[in-house]
C-alpha cells in the first residue's frame, strides 16, 4: 500500500469492542505490542473488523508524541510504545525521529527542534512513542 502516512504497522486484530457510535479494535504485533485503534461503529463494520482479521494500522508521524520521561505522572494516551532512539534527523524547522520500539516496530515521529533540543533527544537514547487510539487509521485487503 503507498500512503503518506510514515508509520505502517501491520497487524492482526485481536479483539473488537463494539460500542453505540465507536469500535474499539485491539491490534496484535508481530513483537507482541498491542495497538488500539479507536473507529466509528460504521467503519468496522464496512471493513468487516473482526478477531483475526489481517489489518494495517496507519498513524501520521506528526500525531506522534515523544515522552523520554514520565516523571510519575500517567497518560490518558491508549498507545505507549517505549523504544529507542534510531535516527534523528533535522531539518530547518522540525525534525524527524526514527524509533525502534522493543518489539521491533520501526516509529516515525516528526517534532519540532524545540521539541529535539529541550528533550535532549540523541541516537540511542530510551524513549516512548505515544498516540491517541483515534490517530490510528485502519486498512484492510480487499
Amino acid at each position: 500500500m503507498k500512503t503518506s502516512a510514515r508509520n505502517q504497522f501491520t497487524g492482526t486484530v485481536s479483539e473488537v469492542l463494539i460500542g453505540a457510535v465507536n469500535a474499539e479494535v485491539h491490534v496484535g504485533l508481530k513483537g507482541g505490542e498491542t495497538i488500539i485503534a479507536s473507529i466509528t461503529k460504521e467503519s468496522a463494520e464496512s471493513l468487516a473488523i473482526k478477531s483475526g482479521v489481517k489489518v494495517i494500522a496507519l498513524v501520521k508521524a506528526p500525531q506522534i508524541i515523544i515522552v523520554t520521561d514520565f516523571g510519575g505522572y500517567r497518560i490518558s494516551a491508549r498507545n505507549q510504545l517505549p523504544g529507542t532512539v534510531a535516527l534523528v534527523k533535522p531539518g530547518a524547522v522540525n525534525t524527524e525521529v526514527d524509533i525502534e520500539s522493543q518489539g521491533g516496530e520501526q516509529i516515525t515521529a516528526t517534532v519540532t527542534n524545540d521539541s529535539v533540543e529541550a528533550l535532549g533527544l540523541r541516537k540511542g537514547q530510551s524513549v516512548t512513542a505515544i498516540f491517541k487510539a483515534g490517530a490510528v487509521i485502519l486498512a484492510v485487503a480487499n
